[in-house]
């Protein structure tokens, strides 16, 4: 049997929101949106970047590769 909440629950403390009880699904898709918003910053972030172009030899020799 599963639980569905219509919304969320907002649990108060001395009269002021402190927490949120969501259902796992709701919880686990705004884990999800964070996520994707967090990735979208960071390659917004990478195209502000100049590319930098080596040989890869010059890589290997910085990140040699480990039997």
């Amino acid at each position: 049997m599963k639980a569905t909440l219509e919304r969320p629950e907002i649990v108060l403390r001395n009269g002021k929101p402190s927490a949120v009880i969501l259902d796992i699904d709701t919880y686990e898709e705004l884990l999800k949106r964070i996520e994707d918003a967090e990735d979208l910053a960071w390659l917004r972030a990478a195209r502000r970047q100049p590319l930098r172009f080596r040989k890869l030899t010059d890589f290997l020799k910085e990140h040699p590769v480990r039997a």
